[in-house]
Formats: C-alpha cells, structure tokens, sequence
C-alpha cells in the first residue's frame, strides 16, 4: 500500500528560474502550476517528503525557500544530498530518504521531473514512480509508472 510521497523539489514543487545561488534567495520564487493543490489534496492522506541534489541548498535553505511560498507546511520530513552524502540518481540517495523516513521502497512513489535522476534511481530502489513532463517530450519512459503533462493529473491517479 501506497503511503508516502516522495517530491522533486526544483521544477516539481518550486519553479527552478536557474538563477544563481541558493533558491532562498533570489528575487522571485514560484509554485509550479498544480504543485499547491496536489499538496493540499494529498498531505492528509500520504506522508509527503521532498528530497532534492540541489547544487546550491541543503535542508535549512530549502526550507527557506519553500516558506516564500507558504510550501513547507505540507512536508513532514526535507532531504538533500548535503545531508544524505548521495545525489541522484544513485539509489543509495533514495533508500537514505526511505530509511531515514521509516518507509519501504513498496510504501513510497518518488515524483520528479527529471526521468535520468528522479525516475531511474528510484525506480531501481523499487518505487513507483510519477514523471512530470510538463514541456510533453516526446520518449519512452519505461521506469515511470506514470507520466503526467500536468500536477493535477496526478491527484487523479492518488486519490482516485
């Protein structure tokens, strides 16, 4: 049974604008389109985790970040490699994140947009897996076990 999920950070939950140095500070911040409502749908439901092998954050910083959007509040536990010691998408960075969080690989779905770091890696840790592909590439994504254009795609499919 399903009972944790796993988010991406940059261009899952917060628009990553590649700008220099921590997200915490840069002039403007923002919500991908859907991440606030699927978050508010699902975090009584699912124990939400966000882990990231953001370059330039680790956990303080990224809980910086995401109260400028009011974010924080819907995650009960904040992972990056800067604590973890691994990125993705080495499994070892996804069984940290499970471990730590008391979770079986079974028990959790890693939703990311990157397919080569988010979905492989978790995939290969023996998660579900979500891919936000919201630019609609064109591939196959034989580790995701969806691939959603959009965020509230996805509240379709956890809360059916």
């Amino acid at each position: 049974m399903l009972k944790a999920l796993v988010f991406d950070w940059g261009d899952t939950v917060m628009r990553d604008f590649d700008l220099p140095g921590p997200m915490s500070g840069w002039e403007k911040v923002a919500w991908v389109p859907g991440a606030q409502a699927l978050l508010e749908a699902v975090c009584k439901q699912y124990c939400c985790i966000i882990a990231t092998s953001a370059s330039h954050s680790d956990v303080p910083e990224m809980k910086k970040a995401l109260a400028r959007v009011n974010a924080e509040r819907y995650f009960s536990r904040f992972y990056s490699k800067h604590e973890l010691g691994f990125s993705k998408p080495d499994p070892a960075f996804f069984a940290a994140v499970l471990n730590l969080s008391g979770f079986k690989p079974s028990e959790a779905m890693m939703i990311g947009n990157l397919y080569d770091k988010d979905i492989v890696g978790a995939k290969a840790g023996g998660m579900r897996t979500a891919l936000l592909n919201e630019a609609g590439i064109e591939g196959d994504y034989p580790m995701a076990d969806y691939v959603v254009k959009n965020l509230d795609e996805l509240i379709l499919i956890l809360l059916p």
